[in-house]
């Protein structure tokens, strides 16, 4: 366990993980604690997974800012971090009078927010791009710098840079307290121990307004507003969409859109509904919520192939009590720095987030760039997207890549254990899952749920019953005898 370090930052979401590849960059001691065992475990990991343009937000918020320089930096960064991005556009799709004045005032709020080439066409003119979506839509908003990712793979990307550039990432470790001297940060208390430093950056997602009290800062509460998501299987609405597809917004978000996937699966959603405090963790799906996003799904795209729904899953957002993103310095406790209130756009703007968190904090320690930064990452091998040549000579080097262990999206033996293996490497069957894809096929891992189980306790060197499916306490088995493990 650490016991010392520079910065210490609270949180392994998106926003969390692209401080501390910020960080890596200096020479600063910086550890990441993640109360979880995997990484983007919260808000990242289910989303809509869209990089906004940034027509949307207030013109002169923080959200407006920081969409519209998150969505330069990933397109510098795409290449450089192996970034799994598809620079697609999206529309804000109109079907009447009142909405095509909506979409009027997002042309003109995009243009004060300096977003590029935003223009409004008429709807025969996307329907020649988006066949499949209604004739009843009238005209829309076209973002062309709008694109889709993978954002646990953003997430990982930023964190395994970091880890490579001497940053550390410490999972299964909650925060329980933090440590304050008259009137500053001297230590964070965690499961593990304590943490003594100077610095602490609260990027704990729907927990911040918690983070934020340990110290004694109370000046912003966060409500968690669930969105509910339905999931189609690339195979049956192969080109059902290209672009994400967005209604007119409401104030309690963006709305319900039709979207693609990088990973070639389709997904509308989500819906919006405000939690209270205790229920920040419930990611819950419903009936009642199913049909209230198919309904208004189909206003945009008619024909929605329900045939091919392989899962259903909602994810919770951080939405703050001041409207906006809660960015800088605490003005009450010397030492904590904010990260708080990223609901959407904070996915787009985590880089620009990054650089707003630590540029002044670089000024203020007189820290240094690193002489020898690494700017790259280790390569993922995707075994399916190779020649047979390609293939062959993989196998020949390492035998485990013959082997397929997820049929459904072909992913190999290999490929499971270098996700096991990497800089910040997998430790549940979903951090498998979200590194290769194996599970996320038709049968959800009905096949290979039983073998990459396997893989993990033997790479991990632990009990099988100590293998969990996502969280703290997801065991995937009880061991009767140890009164170890627990129910999935």
């Amino acid at each position: 366990m650490i016991k010392q370090a520079d910065v210490v930052v609270i949180g392994g979401g998106i926003t969390g993980t692209a401080i501390l590849y910020e960080l890596a960059k200096y020479d600063i001691q910086a550890v990441l604690v993640e109360a979880e065992p995997e990484l983007a475990a919260g808000t990242t990991k289910a989303n809509s997974a869209i990089l906004h343009a940034g027509f949307d937000a207030p013109t002169g918020s923080l959200k407006a800012q920081m969409n519209v320089q998150g969505n330069a930096l990933y397109h510098e960064l795409q290449d450089v971090l192996d970034l799994e991005i598809r620079w697609t556009g999206s529309y804000v799709a109109a079907l009447d009078d009142e909405q095509e004045a909506v979409i009027q005032e997002l042309l003109v709020r995009g243009q004060q927010n300096g977003v590029p080439g935003l223009e409004i066409i008429d709807g025969d003119t996307m329907r020649k791009a988006e066949p499949n979506v209604s004739k009843d839509i009238r005209s829309a908003l076209w973002a062309p710098t709008a694109g889709i990712c993978w954002p646990f793979g953003l997430a990982m990307a930023f964190a395994e840079n970091a880890v490579c550039n001497g940053a550390t990432v410490i999972r299964d470790c909650a925060v329980t307290d933090i440590l304050v001297d008259n009137g500053k940060v001297v230590g964070v208390q965690t499961e593990q121990g304590i943490i003594e430093t100077a610095y602490v950056i609260n990027a704990a997602g729907v927990h911040a307004a918690d983070i934020s009290q340990m110290a004694g800062d109370n000046s912003f509460a966060i409500c968690p507003r669930k969105g509910e998501y339905i999931l189609f299987d690339k195979t049956a609405q192969k080109d059902l969409v290209y672009s994400p597809i967005f209604p007119t917004p409401t104030k309690m978000g963006k709305g319900i859109l039709v979207c693609a996937t990088t990973h070639g699966n389709v997904f509308v959603g989500p819906n919006a509904q405000d939690l209270e405090e205790a229920d920040k963790e419930d990611t819950s799906v419903t009936i009642p919520g199913m049909d209230d996003i198919l309904n208004k799904a189909r206003r945009l795209v008619p024909q929605l192939p329900l045939g091919a729904v392989i899962t259903e899953f909602a994810g919770v957002r951080a939405v703050s009590s001041t409207g906006d993103f809660v960015l800088g310095p605490s003005v009450q406790i010397k030492g904590l720095i904010q990260a708080a209130g990223i609901q959407s756009p904070g996915l787009t703007s985590a880089p620009a987030i990054a650089k707003y968190i630590v540029q002044p904090l670089v000024m203020e320690v007189g820290a240094q760039a690193k002489a020898h930064y690494q700017t790259s990452r280790p390569k993922q091998p995707c075994f399916r997207m190779l020649t047979d040549v390609e293939q062959q000579a993989l196998i020949k080097q390492d035998p485990r890549y013959g082997r397929v262990i997820c049929r459904c999206e072909t992913i190999t033996e290999g490929e499971i254990v270098d996700a096991i293996s990497r800089p910040v490497g997998a430790r549940t069957v979903d951090g498998v899952k979200r590194r290769t894809r194996a599970g996320m096929g038709r049968c959800q891992g009905g096949f290979c749920g039983p073998r990459v189980t396997q893989i993990l306790a033997r790479e991990l060197q632990i009990p099988i019953t100590q293998v969990r499916k996502e969280m703290r306490e997801s065991y995937m088995f009880y061991d009767k005898h140890t009164q170890s493990g627990g129910k999935a």
